[in-house]
């Protein structure tokens, strides 16, 4: 079972390796799936390209799920979304999959740089141990500590 410093280190792993998730305000609408930008520097802190038409861009209370690859690693992070069109962190962050989307490149008119600051966060991982695995294999109880891990955390700093 890993600790919260080692969960929340599998946390930005795992997100970087495919960091696509759902994000959707606290408005009662549905989230959609974006691809998170990471910038090592921001601590607590998603960044997306967005249309400036996109209903995310009116900000506010906003919910983040992800699924790792593997399906073995879960998070909900709870924050707060808003634009935030800090041009040198586009230039940062720009790369070809974003270019796909906004043909005018880094000064489309449409684009927008929503960011999301993380207030607090769920993970949830099943690095089930081998014993777990093999109880669960002939039917038996698997006992809390073979289950995996679960974390609820105020800060995803590792």
């Amino acid at each position: 079972m890993a600790d919260q410093q080692e969960i929340k280190q599998h946390f930005w792993k795992k997100l970087a390796a495919s960091p696509f998730v759902m994000i959707g305000l606290d408005d009662g609408g549905h989230s959609e799936p974006l691809t998170a930008q990471l910038d090592e520097d921001q601590v607590d802190t998603l960044f997306f390209f967005i249309g400036k038409d996109n209903r995310l861009a009116a900000g506010e209370a906003a919910m983040v799920q992800f699924v790792s690859k593997g399906h073995d690693f879960f998070a909900c992070l709870a924050g707060t979304a808003r634009v935030d069109n800090d041009f040198a962190m586009i230039d940062k962050l720009w790369n070809k999959q974003v270019e796909a989307w906004f043909p005018g490149g880094k000064d489309d008119p449409n684009l927008a740089l929503l960011r999301f600051d993380i207030s607090d966060a769920e993970f949830w991982e099943t690095d089930m141990s081998l014993s777990g695995k093999v109880k669960m294999l002939f039917g038996a109880k698997i006992d809390a500590g073979e289950e995996g891990s679960h974390a609820k955390v105020s800060t995803t700093a590792a």
